[in-house]
């Protein structure tokens, strides 16, 4: 039988991008990210994202093709426009929705493998393109986007 839940059958880095034209993070009335034309990224650590996994997501977010070339196709990447990357830790994309009225975060990673693992994406992104903010990992955060499109995409590693 085939499992309709996909996601179900083993952990994953995700990372839920959008691509925009500004985005900002806000914690305690102050922003302490913000970007202008680039990818707004929130993502998840799970049990099991390791190197590999985190090294894996830096690659596709900065590589992924998501803008417009000359003829209007998506064919640039964050990296071949120059574009800001805004990271958000995001842990209830990890929830089980599947059944019930309430999700159940039991797939998310643990407060503090998830803080090492996105500590650690931000990390490598940063070694590899100068244009990368954060949000605050575990805080109250307001984040504005202006969806370039719109165009979002759900990335797994």
């Amino acid at each position: 039988m085939t499992n309709i839940y996909p996601l179900c059958q083993h952990a994953a880095m995700i990372a839920l991008i959008q691509r925009v034209s500004e985005a900002s993070v806000e914690v305690d009335s102050k922003i302490i990210g913000a970007i202008d034309t680039g990818l707004l990224a929130l993502v998840a650590v799970q049990p099991g994202d390791d190197e590999a996994r985190i090294g894996r997501m830096c690659e596709r977010l900065l590589g992924y093709r998501v803008f417009a070339d000359a003829q209007g196709k998506m064919n640039k990447s964050l990296q071949d426009i120059g574009g800001g990357l805004l990271l958000v830790s995001q842990f209830t994309l990890a929830a089980d929705t599947h059944s019930g009225k309430r999700p159940s975060f039991s797939s998310a990673a643990s407060p503090e493998d998830g803080l090492r693992g996105f500590e650690r994406l931000v990390s490598l992104c940063r070694q590899r393109h100068e244009k990368v903010e954060t949000g605050q990992f575990g805080a109250d955060m307001k984040v504005r986007l202006l969806n370039d499109g719109p165009v979002t995409f759900w990335l797994e590693t």
